[in-house]
């Protein structure tokens, strides 16, 4: 299989690929509230997915660095500021420049429900909202995202 493609999809994908999904959460731009994203990185990692957390105040173009270094298979973005439409919007940007538009990108937090629809026609894959359950979040990383090979 070449570079950069991806495996079938599926609960098992160590099984297939050899290694676990990777997986980078960061909180983009000035919002200074990180529980909820450390709560998901424990989540993930207690899930079995290898976890990389790059703390506060992280612009999109080092949250992409962080990624293609760490070599993620899912970006999990939470902002809670309100600046999601030009922050998800600049990673997704970054990541096709840099092709890794195979890397796939979530976000949570307070984002607006109108706002849903427009992200992920930008191509966000799923938006978790408060109140979403970490069992629902987990189980849609485990059906929807597999290692890069």
């Amino acid at each position: 299989m070449k570079p950069g493609r991806r495996l079938p999809k599926g609960k098992d994908t160590m099984r297939d690929s050899g290694r676990r999904i990777r997986i980078l959460v960061a909180k983009p731009g000035l919002d200074g509230h990180d529980r909820g994203a450390r709560v998901i990185a424990r989540a993930f990692r207690d899930a079995g997915f290898e976890v990389v957390y790059t703390g506060l105040h992280q612009t999109p173009e080092q949250i992409v660095a962080a990624a293609l270094q760490e070599d993620v298979d899912l970006i999990g973005l939470s902002v809670l500021s309100g600046a999601h439409m030009y922050l998800f919007e600049r990673v997704l940007e970054l990541l096709k420049t840099n092709k890794a538009d195979d890397v796939m990108v979530i976000g949570g937090g307070i984002i607006p429900e109108e706002d849903i629809p427009r992200l992920k026609k930008l191509g966000i894959k799923e938006i978790f909202l408060p109140g979403t359950s970490l069992d629902k979040i987990v189980g849609w990383v485990k059906d929807n995202v597999s290692p890069r090979c």
